[in-house]
Formats: structure tokens, sequence, C-alpha cells
């Protein structure tokens, strides 16, 4: 299964008490805030010769960027982005544990929203449906169509659906990012509007001011 675990830091790679775990499903993704300051960190259980997938995405947050880092179960750094506000990654793992962290530190003001999403090949599923059909190849020789074909075929469809779901999710994590931005900007562009009235308020009222001191002088200097 996959598993998906909040740590505080770096300092252990070991699955806390309780751990979240998500459903059997080898696509997962996930949206979580980052607070001003904080690290959050995750891990995930692999097996040797599989493959893991990351993206991520930075959707909210004042500079839509963050610090990701990749590390493998003996503690080194496969991954290391600096600020940046998405990313995608492959790696082929190992049996352990992958721990993957975003880092929010550098900023002390703005949190942030992340999305990411995981995606797990060769963990050992497929081989196992596999041999669970094979199981029904007996008495087939009078068929046209062999299982095997349709066992292939059903594995092309559903592979492609997989890959549409994960084409829509991203679509769906862009769009999130680019309405918020869309209303940061509009946020901002009404800011300054209403500052510029304001201006011009304060400026029209200090030139009739002015004005009509200049002709108050006037007639005062003829009486």
């Amino acid at each position: 299964p996959l598993l998906l675990v909040p740590l505080g830091c770096l300092a252990l790679l070991l699955p806390p008490p309780g751990a979240a775990e998500f459903s059997p499903s080898l696509d997962s993704d996930f949206t979580f805030t980052l607070p001003a300051g904080r690290k959050e960190c995750f891990y995930q259980p692999m097996r040797k010769e599989a493959s893991l997938e990351l993206e991520y995405q930075v959707l909210d947050g004042a500079g839509l960027d963050v610090d990701f880092h990749l590390l493998s179960p003996k503690g080194e750094t496969l991954v290391f982005d600096e600020r940046k506000s998405d990313g995608v990654h492959t790696v082929e793992t190992e049996d352990g544990d992958y721990m993957f962290c975003f880092d929010n530190t550098f900023s002390t003001i703005s949190e942030k929203v992340i999305f990411f999403e995981l995606i797990l090949d060769n963990m050992g599923e497929d081989g196992q449906d596999e041999e669970d059909w094979k199981k029904y190849v007996t008495g087939t020789d009078l068929l046209d169509m062999k299982l095997e074909d349709i066992l292939e075929s059903i594995n092309s469809v559903k592979a492609r659906l997989s890959k549409s779901v994960q084409i829509q999710t991203l679509l769906r994590a862009f769009e999130a990012r680019d309405r918020n931005i869309q209303e940061s900007n509009f946020d901002r562009v009404n800011f300054w509007s209403m500052v510029n009235l304001g201006v011009m308020v304060v400026v029209s009222a200090v030139q009739v001011y002015m004005l009509k001191s200049l002709f108050e002088d006037k007639r005062k200097s003829r009486t």
C-alpha cells in the first residue's frame, strides 16, 4: 500500500505510529498547506527495481516557490530543487523507504499550498494479476482469441485510462494555480486603483483650496 506520513524533520526515516494510508492505487495525489517557516516530509516504501515518479506544484502563496528534497533509503540526496514552483522527477528504486520533503523555512510570512502526485510502477501487483488470469487458461484451444490477448487488451486500456486520469489531475492543478494567480492580480489591481482614486481626490481638494486661497488674498489686499 501507498503510505504517506508527514514528518517534522529529516532526522529519522521511521514510520511513526498511526501512519495515514492511501488507497492501494499506484497513482495517488495529495494537496496540503505548508505554513511559513516550516518543512514537511513524507515517506514512501518502495521495492527493488521499481519506479517512483513524483510531480509537485505550488498552487498558492507569495512567489509560488518551495525547496524540494528527495532522499534514498540510505539517506543520500537524489534530488534537490531550490525555490521552484513545480518539478517532475523519476527514480529507479531499491528496497526501503524513500523520503521527500517540502521546505518553506526561507519564507517568514507566506504559507504555500502544494499539490503533489505519486506514480509507482513495477510494484508487483500486475504480475500477480497475470498469474491469476493464467489459472483460467484451460481448454481454450478451440477459441480464436486467447485469454492472453484479452489480458493484453485490458492492460492496454487500463494503462491509457490511468494516463488520462493523471493528465486530468495535473490540468486541475494547473487550473487551480492559474486561478490563484488571477485572483491575486485582481486584488492588487483593485487595491492600487483605490489608492490612485484616493490620491486624485486629495490632489483635487488641495487644488481647489489653493485656488480659493489665492482669490481670497486678492480681495483682502484691495480692501
